[in-house]
């Protein structure tokens, strides 16, 4: 990544960031558990989530706009915020989703001052995650025995949030233009 790229992209202050790591921590909290509550009023329980994938979005969107730390540290502590408020994700997946949501955050942090199409930096950050959690999956089976953990599972879990995917792929960079277009009027 080329220094001037990087001191082109405005830098927000450590209590911007501080601050957006935190809501990017609420909202990766509560927005599956508005997709978990829907999908108890459904009966599709929490396959809702499964599907679209909610707490993606606040980690790769603050790694996007407040960097690498930013993003790593709200993918991390996102899924153990979650667990120790509401018990979700289940114990068994929880280490995996700490690793995979905070490599989404890392690498859509190390992305965000490339020039580059959004939705390609939004792919960057869902390849590097599923590539992180399909190694620490790898490590269990293989190393430690964790054989109720397959995993394939990442491929299931690939096909089963395709839905959420895409929307990743619209959301974030309609989220990232309408950003964008507010601060050049200010």
């Amino acid at each position: 990544m080329s220094t001037k790229v990087l001191q082109n992209k405005k830098t927000l202050s450590l209590k911007a960031k501080t601050i957006a790591t935190l809501v990017s921590v609420v909202c990766a909290v509560v927005i599956p558990q508005i997709f978990h509550i829907l999908g108890a009023a459904s009966g599709l329980g929490t396959s809702l989530g499964e599907i679209f994938l909610p707490m993606h979005l606040p980690v790769i969107l603050v790694g996007l706009f407040a960097g690498p730390c930013a993003g790593a540290v709200s993918g991390a502590l996102s899924p153990l915020a979650s667990f120790a408020l509401t018990g979700m994700p289940f114990v068994a997946n929880l280490p995996f989703m700490m690793l995979e949501l905070c490599a989404y955050g890392l690498f859509a942090g190390l992305v965000s001052g490339v020039k580059m199409p959004s939705v390609a930096k939004v792919v960057v950050a869902q390849l590097a995650g599923r590539v992180v959690r399909l190694a620490a999956l790898a490590v269990a089976f293989y190393l430690f025995d964790a054989t109720k953990i397959a995993p394939v599972s990442v491929i299931t879990s690939v096909k089963t949030g395709l839905f959420g995917l895409a929307l990743q792929w619209t959301m974030i960079p309609l989220t990232l233009f309408y950003v964008e277009s507010l601060t050049k009027h200010e």
